[in-house]
């Protein structure tokens, strides 16, 4: 159909009723084509995304890693836990681990066939008998040589005794715990201050703790310190004592003179008088305090490793001094 003048001027499409405008469709090449275009921007916007997320877990990575120190341009190393804290078990050869059975099991054996023959008389115990009593902990202190008398004396009282971490340790703690010993792991060179923290809670609990006070490996009868410390941390009394025989065997190879008792023989503890450390000495009253518990701890050992050479009146006089 021709087209008409429209009113406003020009020519404009004339339609009828019977004649309607295409449809607006697209081939499939169309299709395709307008795909690819759209393509290239996606990926544009993938990419910029990924970017951006690498930037923040690059980020987050550098926060939480260990940086190097200016000294040695190296990483700083995890932070190493102090001696005086250190309980950890060392690492032992498979054959030193199996011997640790063996020989707790050998040593049980001896102190369990040698104690009950033991008759035992106790110079000084009345001052132990009386904080008993009033349910008072003490803290003792005694010389490793004589670890095998006492350790049958005070069993299944569960007096905690501070015990190295080291082989000895491992076996000697096995044959205390048998007979009735609470341990805390420490000595004084490894461990120490930890042990200490245990011990302060046990005695908080009123139980006994023990030293021996020269272990684990000497000097011998040179004291450390740990019972003052303990002492003044807890307000608790320190008690020494020594254990004589009238026969034994003192093995001289070992650095402690070990004491062996002999069967069916007569034992003297000899007690000293309590010690007892302010909980808020300074320093030198810390020294001072040391000084006066050697002193008792070579006292009574004196007096006990004599016991058995005595006239009876020096014993007596001993008695009288000490108390029952």
């Amino acid at each position: 159909m021709a087209p008409t003048e429209s009113p406003s001027g020009g020519l404009s499409p004339r339609t009828t009723r019977d004649t309607p405008s295409p449809p607006h469709t697209k081939t499939p090449a169309q299709r395709i084509l307008t795909i690819l275009r759209v393509i290239p921007l996606q990926l544009k916007l993938l990419t910029k995304a990924i970017h951006s997320e690498t930037r923040n877990i690059t980020a987050t990575l550098l926060y939480y890693r260990k940086m190097a120190t200016p000294e040695n341009g190296k990483e700083e190393a995890p932070a190493a836990i102090s001696a005086h804290y250190d309980i950890r078990l060392p690492k032992l050869p498979w054959h030193r681990r199996m011997q640790i059975p063996v020989i707790a099991a050998l040593v049980f054996s001896v102190i369990r066939t040698v104690g009950p023959t033991l008759r035992f008389e106790v110079v000084g115990g009345a001052h132990h008998e009386a904080l008993w009593a009033a349910k008072k902990p003490s803290i003792w202190a005694f010389w490793h040589r004589v670890i095998l008398p006492i350790t049958w004396y005070a069993r299944n009282r569960g007096i905690v005794v501070m015990n190295t971490t080291a082989f000895d340790g491992q076996w000697t703690r096995k044959v205390i715990e048998w007979l009735g010993f609470g341990t805390a792991q420490g000595s004084s060179s490894r461990g120490g201050l930890r042990g200490l923290q245990v011990m302060a809670k046990r005695i908080e609990q009123g139980l006994d703790c023990a030293f021996t006070i020269d272990g684990p490996r000497g000097p011998r009868y040179v004291a450390k310190v740990g019972p003052v410390l303990l002492a003044r941390m807890t307000g608790a009394p320190i008690q020494v004592f020594h254990v004589g025989v009238e026969r034994g065997k003192t093995i001289e190879k070992t650095w402690d003179h070990f004491l062996l008792p002999g069967l069916f023989t007569r034992a003297v503890i000899v007690a000293h008088q309590p010690i007892y450390v302010p909980t808020d000495a300074d320093s030198d009253m810390i020294k001072a305090k040391h000084e006066e518990m050697q002193k008792a701890l070579e006292r009574v050992r004196d007096i006990a490793e004599g016991w058995f050479t005595m006239s009876e009146g020096e014993r007596n006089r001993y008695r009288a001094e000490f108390g029952p």
